[in-house]
């Protein structure tokens, strides 16, 4: 199975969307209720899979939400071997994703560097207008 293929993909797919339904029912009290699923890449061999995961929260509760799904890693691979039909169960590691937060960030900065801009023509427009008065 090549990498991109399309049995890949919907493998992807459905380990992604059994693992989010996984990761409600996890009772560890270190696991926030904003955790989301953001990307699952299941290795062409399906021995090892891959999933970033999104918290909405500070560092502290990213830190103690990672530590809660890498301590019920038994009990989610076991639930998504009775939930998804593959030949190997893969292995799973938990990565932080930021992409979220860094999206948000540089957004934030375009709309300050436009309200920048828009205050520097407003201030430009104003001195010209002076400028045309006293001549």
């Amino acid at each position: 199975m090549r990498k991109n293929s399309t049995k890949n993909n919907r493998v992807n797919g459905e380990v992604m969307r059994a693992l989010s339904e996984i990761i409600r029912e996890v009772k560890d009290p270190r696991v926030d209720l904003f955790t989301s699923i953001t990307d699952v890449i299941v290795a062409p061999d399906l021995k090892t899979c891959k999933v970033y995961v999104s918290v909405l929260g500070d560092e502290e509760k990213r830190e103690n939400t990672l530590a809660g799904l890498n301590s019920a890693k038994g009990f989610i691979r076991r639930e998504l071997a009775h939930l998804v039909n593959l030949r190997n169960t893969p292995e799973i590691r938990f990565y932080m994703d930021d992409s979220i937060e860094y999206g948000v960030g540089m957004s934030k900065r375009i709309e300050d560097v436009i309200a920048h801009d828009k205050e520097n023509s407003v201030v430009d427009n104003d001195s010209e207008d002076d400028a045309e008065g006293d001549l």
